[in-house]
């Protein structure tokens, strides 16, 4: 289970890359690209607001990805071991 959040993590984490990268820092992004008739007739101008929250989405997705993945994982069984070595003795008793 653990490798099939991992795959989905790092398959988001491409997705948020791209996202970010073709978003123009200043708010242009694709719209900029696109004269301001072909905006209204392809429908570039919302462009922003999908990249925005997609961005966000993404980074809700891995962020819960990331938190359910911990459940997940296991203790190794040496440390396991030596946690009930150390609960079953018992310390010694002084003398006083």
């Amino acid at each position: 289970m653990v490798v099939i959040i991992t795959v989905l993590i790092l398959i988001a984490c491409v997705v948020l890359g791209f996202f970010i990268l073709i978003q123009n820092p200043k708010g242009g992004g694709l719209q900029g690209s696109f004269g301001t008739m072909s905006s209204q007739v392809m429908g570039v101008k919302q462009s922003g607001d999908v990249m925005e929250k997609g961005t966000w989405a993404l980074i809700g997705i891995v962020g819960g990805l990331s938190i359910i993945s911990i459940m997940f994982f296991q203790k190794p069984e040496s440390a396991v071991k030596a946690k009930a070595m150390q609960q079953k003795s018992a310390p010694a008793k002084s003398g006083k």
